[in-house]
């Protein structure tokens, strides 16, 4: 496939063993000699500016960072430049970046190109003008040219919203209202969404609090690669009143945290059409990063709403829409009291001038440089030679990748599974091994800060995006920090 960035799919079956048998071993993680006096030593002698800023912050910000990702142990280093493959922090150290603002930036941090067209316009139109803007036709139609299945697109501020805008639309559109979720996928923070996160099976029990149960009373979760499951749900559901959607995430729940069989999407959309279900798919990371033409292209599944983030406004704020079929994306139109049923959405900044060139501006670039694909040979690199460091240290830790998203699970914090179409064993299951959990999730982000110590950012020390910015000697240099890391493990003994 012409511009896509994944070369291998991994058999899941054997990554989901492996991950499985990582939660049974005991934690290692970097010792305890070494967490005190080289990581942590690091973070007292080196990021002063860092912490006086964290510290000033926690008095005006609650938990002092206004993002989840900026948040590290053993506490969060502030940002002064950013540029290609690194980042540089307030006290001159550099570091190689793969968190990449969490996906967006496959050209690489603040890409030149894509900075210049946001200055231009901003030079002479401004940010926002709450009127049309001709950039907001140039990316519709971009994505249309790389997704044909997105027939029709409106621009966004988030990819939460654009979730929320979806499943409105599912609803419009089939009369339905339940809706089911894959157990461990991250659909953003809505009411009805914070339902199944992280851990499949937790349902509402690890993160809904301050939500009624009202609001994710029509969510359904199923297990992660379980199409008997999916079906058995939808079966029930149509005792309910039917499913309006099924939502996905098409790599895997958590960009693939939890990786799922290659014809397992085309698996959902036959039972979403036997079922008369519509399909979404959550492209807010693998769109214009796994491929061109998003995980969609990839698989050759033709979903009926695709939903967007991150890479769709170039790394840039306002980074988040929905698209698909005419019939069903046209049920956003715009206008007052149109007197027809359709989604209400809005919001003052989306489609802004400024988001919609930079996402334009950055998809060009993206098929200009082959970014997708040079990103993910890169991955495959890293991906590599993080298994042959593991193999050479006799490590139980796995790593894997999608192209450009690479793996790198060393405690195994988010690899359990509850699953059950029983609420009462799900939940039995979770606060059995809650303890456990709250463990490797703690030696998770030790392992995380002892990376960052050596020069390296990741997403919560287990997931890591390469991009067109990461040459050979980026990756090279990379992976012999990460052998410092691991040539410092020891077994805990603690599970």
């Amino acid at each position: 496939m012409e511009h896509c960035g994944i070369s291998r799919w991994d058999d899941p079956g054997a990554i989901n063993e492996q991950l499985k048998k990582l939660t049974s071993e005991p934690i290692h993680e970097v010792s305890e000699e070494y967490y005190q006096s080289g990581v942590l030593r690091y973070f007292d002698e080196r990021c002063a500016r860092s912490k006086q800023i964290y510290d000033e912050a926690k008095a005006y910000i609650p938990g002092g960072v206004q993002h989840n990702l900026a948040f590290n142990k053993p506490f969060p280093i502030c940002v002064a430049k950013a540029e290609g493959a690194y980042l540089t922090d307030a006290d001159g150290n550099r570091y190689i970046d793969f968190l990449q603002a969490g996906g967006p930036t496959i050209l690489g941090s603040n890409n030149e190109t894509v900075r210049k067209a946001a200055m231009e316009l901003i030079e002479t139109c401004g940010p926002v003008t709450g009127l049309l803007h001709e950039a907001e036709l140039l990316i519709a139609k971009e994505i249309h040219r790389h997704m044909p299945a997105v027939e029709m697109f409106r621009m966004l501020g988030s990819g939460t919203e654009a979730v929320m805008a979806s499943l409105r639309i599912a609803r419009i559109a089939t009369g339905k209202k339940r809706v089911v979720k894959i157990g461990g996928a991250y659909h953003g923070w809505s009411d009805q969404m914070v339902y199944g996160l992280k851990i499949p099976g937790s349902r509402a029990l690890l993160e809904s609090h301050g939500i009624p149960r009202a609001c994710y009373s029509l969510t359904d979760e199923v297990r992660p690669n379980d199409l008997d499951m999916l079906e058995a749900m939808l079966r029930l559901n149509r005792l309910k009143g039917g499913t309006a959607a099924v939502i996905v995430e098409p790599v895997g729940p958590e960009s693939g945290t939890r990786p799922v069989a290659k014809d397992y999407n085309a698996g959902v959309r036959a039972l979403c059409d036997r079922y008369g279900a519509l399909m979404i798919f959550d492209e807010v990371v693998t769109g214009f990063r796994v491929a061109l033409s998003g995980a969609q292209g990839y698989f050759g599944v033709v979903p009926d709403l695709t939903i967007f983030g991150k890479i769709v406004a170039g790394g840039y704020p306002a980074a988040g829409g929905v698209g698909g079929k005419q019939e069903y994306a046209s049920l956003m139109a715009a206008g007052v009291a149109t007197g027809k049923h359709r989604a209400y959405v809005g919001g003052t900044l989306a489609a802004n001038p400024l988001s919609s060139i930079a996402g334009y501006t950055a998809i060009r670039e993206i098929e200009r440089t082959n970014a997708c694909e040079i990103a993910g040979r890169q991955g495959d690199k890293l991906a590599d030679g993080l298994k042959a460091l593991i193999a050479k240290y006799g490590l139980p830790f796995v790593a894997y990748n999608q192209g450009s998203i690479v793996h790198l699970e060393c405690t195994g914090a988010m690899s359990y599974d509850y699953s059950s179409m029983s609420f009462v064993k799900s939940a039995l299951g979770l606060l059995k091994n809650k303890e456990m959990m709250t463990r490797r999730k703690d030696s998770m982000e030790r392992m995380g800060a002892a990376y960052m110590a050596n020069g390296i950012v990741t997403l919560a020390g287990s997931r890591l995006y390469t991009s067109l910015a990461d040459t050979d000697e980026v990756i090279a240099d990379a992976l012999t920090r990460f052998e410092t890391v691991f040539s410092k493990v020891v077994n805990t003994g603690m599970r």
